[in-house]
């Protein structure tokens, strides 16, 4: 079946900028990885123009990058103990190009949304980092960057109102340690901490807010190392 995940992602965000310079694919191909993120689906099979190509991808799991050929390719993700196709979809790939899918929202709506991926290497002393809100029942939220231990009551979020499905636009910021927190909106009651995070100069991460296995708070982060 063909579904569209996250009816409130924010399409810039989908479509900015992704080509690589020094993790990049060669020319005529592009990479794409996969992420399992839907909390109370099965594991599952990744099947790429009718080869698996990568099997029983527990949730919170991903694929390596995938190296594909610049052009349109049909991607089918299923059921790994059932054998029935969740999702179907076409994709396409650009020439030296880096793309995650994420397969997310509940089992009864999981579907599978493309973004483009960043994986540039960021200017000397700085970090990238983009943050997707993949918690289905956690509803709106507000989200928090501070340093480590700084008090909430005097800060005011990075993001706000940030609905399920919600992309972040990646934002290029100075390596050293951050504390990321995640409240319903427009309280301070803490739903998801990082704790302490040191991110270190040249790395790419892709965070993603999820729920617990088969759905449901505790709600905690996903961190992808995208590159370094």
């Amino acid at each position: 079946m063909r579904r569209t995940l996250f009816p409130l992602l924010l399409a810039a965000a989908a479509l900015g900028a992704g080509c690589s310079d020094d993790n990049s694919s060669p020319q005529g191909d592009g990479r794409l990885r996969i992420v399992h993120a839907s909390p109370d689906a099965p594991d599952l099979d990744v099947v790429l123009d009718g080869d698996t190509v990568a099997n029983d991808i527990a949730y919170l799991g991903s694929t390596d990058y995938l190296r594909l050929s610049a052009a349109g390719h049909v991607l089918q993700i299923s059921d790994a103990n059932a054998a029935t196709t969740l999702i179907d979809q076409d994709v396409t790939v650009a020439d030296g190009t880096d793309y995650t899918m994420i397969v997310g929202d509940t089992l009864a709506d999981i579907a599978g949304v493309v973004l483009t991926d960043d994986n540039r290497t960021p200017p000397a002393g700085t970090i990238r980092i983009r943050a997707v809100h993949g918690a289905p029942s956690a509803g709106p939220v507000d989200v928090y960057v501070t340093e480590p231990g700084a008090d909430l009551t005097l800060t005011s979020p990075a993001a706000s109102n940030v609905a399920f499905g919600q992309v972040l636009p990646y934002v290029t910021t100075n390596a050293g340690s951050y504390q990321v927190r995640v409240t319903p909106t427009g309280t301070k009651d803490v739903v998801i901490d990082s704790g302490a995070l040191t991110l270190e100069s040249g790395q790419v991460r892709t965070v993603i807010a999820i729920e617990a296995t088969g759905g449901g708070p505790p709600f905690d982060f996903l961190v992808l190392n995208d590159l370094n």
